[in-house]
């Protein structure tokens, strides 16, 4: 694939971005093949690029046989249609890539539902008619009128799918306040562990409670909640919980689809945020972790500031 990104608001923030970029190309096993960064005053509303770095793009795909190009930015459904029809190529936005990573990594039914509500919130406004065949009438003979069009029929199914998904996930967020209530009347501290994605998150609940959660070197390697007990001297006991990774312009419907699983953190009486410290984009990092702790209402929650891989921070100064 070919990742493409935008310089709008500086060099810096430019090349972090597109940095995180390889990193959700990496984690979703794309092999990438160049990079490309245009810097504009503003996004072209048809093609987010200029018109001459699209036809560079089509040139350097061809030169590089790619199949696909990678926007370091979310499209709409025209932008996306535009620039498969100039390219011919695959074209996946930013939340695109990240939903196809959750799709890879959801282990647990819970996870599936949720991963599946969040794609087909962002299929629906993207099904259109540019398929011939979907224009097609599928009233047969003896029908009443024209009937619905092969686009109506998907788009309701689709609407129908989301429905049923949203009573499923709904009743498993009920399941999950009764086992936090049940937990709670043992009168158990919960501590929950929030932060970037990739910042260490599991790695620090497997080294304070001697756990073998997964753990590896990608983003979103944990998506489903786990909870371990931690004894403390003198018989106290406190649940640990190490909760899905943030990261910056978490896509809305994810953070939606994901409420049943978040909603753990709402019971948390602390927040262990995990930074990763050797990380240059790190204050930024914070304060999009922040601003989703806000949106899910969890900034009265006391909350600890815990900075990780300083190790690497050292290596790296």
């Amino acid at each position: 694939a070919i990742l493409v990104g935008m310089s709008v608001n500086g060099k810096r923030a430019a090349e972090e971005s597109m940095s995180e970029l390889k990193e959700l190309a990496r984690s979703a096993g794309v092999e990438i093949l160049d990079c490309i960064v245009q810097g504009r005053r503003e996004v072209d509303p048809r093609y987010v690029i200029g018109r001459g770095k699209l036809q560079e793009l089509v040139l350097r795909s061809m030169q590089q046989m790619a199949t696909m190009i990678i926007f370091d930015t979310d499209l709409s459904p025209s932008q996306a249609r535009h620039i498969g029809e100039e390219t011919s190529l695959k074209i996946v936005d930013r939340t695109q890539l990240i939903l196809d990573i959750f799709a890879q990594r959801a282990q647990s039914a819970d996870g599936k539902l949720q991963v599946e509500l969040a794609q087909l919130k962002y299929l629906l406004p993207r099904l259109s008619a540019r398929d011939d065949s979907l224009s097609r009438l599928t009233g047969g003979i003896g029908g009443r009128g024209p009937g619905e069009t092969k686009l109506e029929i998907d788009k309701r199914r689709v609407r129908d799918r989301i429905s049923n998904l949203e009573k499923k996930i709904g009743r498993l967020s009920g399941e999950r306040a009764v086992r936090r209530r049940q937990r709670n009347r043992r009168d158990l501290p919960v501590i929950s562990i929030v932060g970037y994605t990739n910042a260490g998150k599991s790695t620090l609940l497997n080294a304070l409670t001697c756990s073998e959660v997964l753990v590896e070197n990608k983003l979103f390697a944990t998506l489903d909640p786990t909870s371990r007990r931690l004894r403390f001297p003198r018989d106290r006991e406190v649940i640990i919980t190490d909760t899905v990774g943030f990261i910056r312009d978490l896509p809305k419907d994810l953070v939606n689809a994901f409420r049943a699983t978040l909603e753990e953190l709402l019971d948390a009486d602390l927040l262990l945020h995990v930074v990763d410290a050797s990380d240059p984009a790190f204050p930024e990092q914070i304060r999009a972790v922040e601003t989703i702790l806000g949106d899910l209402g969890l900034l009265s929650t006391p909350r600890v500031l815990v900075f990780n891989k300083s190790d690497r921070a050292d290596a790296a100064a």
